[in-house]
């Protein structure tokens, strides 16, 4: 099922201007195909959500803002939301946003406003590129590449090595069953290659 489909229920000009953010010229990886992407996963285990609503504004929002250069996407994401949520119920999309600002450290949110369970999926399925396999993990980098392309390849280097340095020195990468199950192993294979090569 398309990433349409699953948010049939968003008004047709609320869902065009996701689309239209999604395709601004910077993105290179958070582009709608990221969303189509976290809707595979997501059909994986929605049977299971308590708020399946609220994931699913969560995937569709949690990179609605994107920019590079700034620090603050997800807070700005997370707003957009609110201010887009119009007839949405107020509790789904409380608890939707702040599975968007939880993306900003892939760590659990500490708010009570959404369901732990359903933010620790949301969030193995946003990492679950790390997961991918060999080639598609290898087109990831390069499209995440492109989008930093202003940064000089020492910096991009060196920031990028930390982070995914960070994800491998977790006890796992993911937080359930179902995303340990079905992306630790390649995650960790392929952060240890990335982590291997030279940047550029």
């Amino acid at each position: 099922m398309s990433a349409g489909a699953h948010l049939a229920f968003l008004p047709p000009a609320t869902l065009a201007d996701l689309q239209a953010r999604y395709a601004e010229s910077q993105r290179h990886y958070h582009t709608w195909d990221h969303i189509e992407e976290l809707f595979a996963r997501y059909e994986e285990f929605a049977a299971v959500l308590r708020d399946a609503r609220a994931v699913a504004l969560a995937i569709a929002f949690h990179d609605a803002v994107y920019d590079p250069m700034r620090s603050d996407n997800e807070p700005l994401s997370a707003a957009l939301l609110k201010e887009a949520g119009g007839g949405e119920a107020r509790a789904s999309v409380a608890a939707a946003m702040e599975m968007i600002e939880a993306t900003k450290s892939h760590t659990p949110p500490t708010g009570a406003a959404c369901d732990l369970d359903d933010a620790l999926l949301f969030l193995d399925a946003d990492l679950s590129i790390l997961g991918a396999d060999q080639a598609r993990f290898d087109e990831y980098e390069a499209q995440v590449r492109k989008e930093y392309a202003f940064a000089p390849g020492a910096a991009f280097t060196a920031g990028r090595a930390a982070i995914l340095k960070r994800f491998l020195e977790r006890p796992t990468l993911y937080f359930t069953d179902w995303g340990r199950r079905r992306f630790e192993t390649q995650a960790r294979a392929n952060l240890r290659r990335s982590l291997s090569k030279v940047w550029a």
